[in-house]
């Protein structure tokens, strides 16, 4: 009997291990994002819809759309001076972290 409970908190404590290591720094990946839209100073306004990520920029060629790609967009479509990006669930904590740069 305790020959399972042991093996169980071991499995426990192993799977724990490995969902940390595979969890990513959120705040180091938004500053990133945020250098490569080109800087907060690029940013003029942006706006958050479920998945997607819309931002205003004031020149869009500072913007390293491949870079961002890597980073994890799914998409990315450019119209004038905004770029809309399909991220998943991690639009809404770049918006957060976005306004509270300003």
């Amino acid at each position: 009997m305790w020959q399972y409970i042991i093996v169980g908190v071991v499995i426990l404590i192993i799977l724990l291990a490995v969902l940390k290591a595979g969890k990513k720094d959120v705040h180091l990946e938004l500053n990133k994002l945020v250098e490569y839209l080109g800087g907060k100073d690029n940013i003029v306004s942006s706006e958050s819809n479920l998945s997607r990520f819309k931002v205003t920029l004031k020149d869009v060629t500072k913007a390293n759309k491949e870079a961002i790609t890597k980073l994890g967009a799914k998409g990315i479509v450019e119209i004038d001076n905004e770029l809309k990006i399909i991220l998943g669930p991690e639009s809404k904590q770049l918006k957060k972290y976005i306004d509270s740069m300003k």
